[in-house]
């Protein structure tokens, strides 16, 4: 199954920006929230959340650097 063909999925990725790991992230995002919610704060969900932050913090600054590498 292509992550495209599911209903409401599909439409963000087409107005995405190319980006197959920040598409992922994106979609992730309200799915941590939930899971969060219905466990209840935790270490492992407080871990959770401070993981899935830095990953995209993480991800945007490396991205950044790229592109203005790229630009060089």
């Amino acid at each position: 199954m292509h992550l495209e063909k599911i209903p409401f999925v599909g439409p963000l990725l087409a107005a995405g920006a190319d980006d197959a790991v920040f598409d992922i992230l994106l979609l992730l995002g309200p799915l941590v929230i939930v899971l969060i919610t219905i466990l209840g704060r935790t270490s492992l969900t407080v871990l959770l959340a401070v993981a899935y932050t830095s990953v995209f913090v993480g991800y945007i600054a490396y991205k950044s650097m790229a592109t203005t590498e790229s630009k060089t």
